[in-house]
């Protein structure tokens, strides 16, 4: 049985967008880019917002708060930007078909979240 999740079609999620869901009671934002598509959880870890309300910059793989204007990478959950100084947990994320497929049992940075 795969850990993967099937939580959207990519029609659902514009190039540039995001699209809250949530996964096993795990707020996740899932956003597309210009070069895929990416699952982080969906609260900003300096104001416990939203991230999936916030900005997309497509071209450079970040999410914007919308709050306080905290920055965070994509691929890493690392924020780019202050105010916030803590990372957001990141989480595998494939395409299959038009499926969106994510695994929030296994988050791909450390965080030292334990509140999945």
């Amino acid at each position: 049985m795969s850990p993967f999740t099937r939580v959207c079609s990519l029609d659902d999620v514009p190039v540039g967008g995001a699209l809250a869901v949530e996964v096993d009671s795990t707020d996740v934002a899932v956003v597309r880019t210009d070069d895929g598509v990416y699952a982080i959880r969906d609260e900003c870890s300096h104001a416990a917002v939203p991230l999936s309300e916030g900005e997309i910059d497509a071209g450079s793989c970040e999410i914007e708060c919308w709050l306080h204007g905290s920055m965070f990478d994509l691929r890493t959950g690392k924020p780019t930007g202050l105010p916030a100084t803590e990372p957001v947990a990141v989480y595998p994320c494939t395409v299959d078909g038009t499926d969106v497929l994510v695994d929030v049992g296994r988050p791909i940075n450390d965080t030292n979240d334990t509140e999945n």
